[in-house]
């Protein structure tokens, strides 16, 4: 169920933003695993080294590294294209967004 939330939530940002778009449904679905496993492995240990960092920018620290590994995503799977880094970082917030909507619904 998570994982068919991820792809319509990664659906629903390629429709609304410009510049964030997949191939086919196949490339949605590989990336929605990718950022899974992303999300799940190498978010928490990146979000720990730069804990001292994002203690000083109150936060900010944190959101640029979601936008680095979304983008970082995006690089390794192919048929899912990323046009720059402000695309990437609006993504991100939707796609935040969009997900904890999705998955508040489907846990009522």
């Amino acid at each position: 169920m998570r994982l068919a939330i991820s792809v319509f939530a990664l659906l629903v940002v390629e429709y609304v933003i410009p510049g964030f778009q997949f191939d086919g449904f196949r490339s949605a679905l590989v990336a929605a695993i990718m950022i899974g496993l992303v999300n799940t492995f190498i978010r928490p240990v990146l979000q720990l080294l730069a804990l001292p960092l994002t203690i000083v920018t109150l936060g900010i620290a944190a959101f640029f590294i979601n936008v680095a590994l979304l983008w970082g995503v995006a690089m390794v799977v192919p048929g899912f294209y990323i046009d720059g880094f402000v695309t990437a970082a609006i993504a991100s917030i939707v796609l935040t967004l969009v997900n904890a909507f999705l998955h508040r619904l489907a846990s009522e």
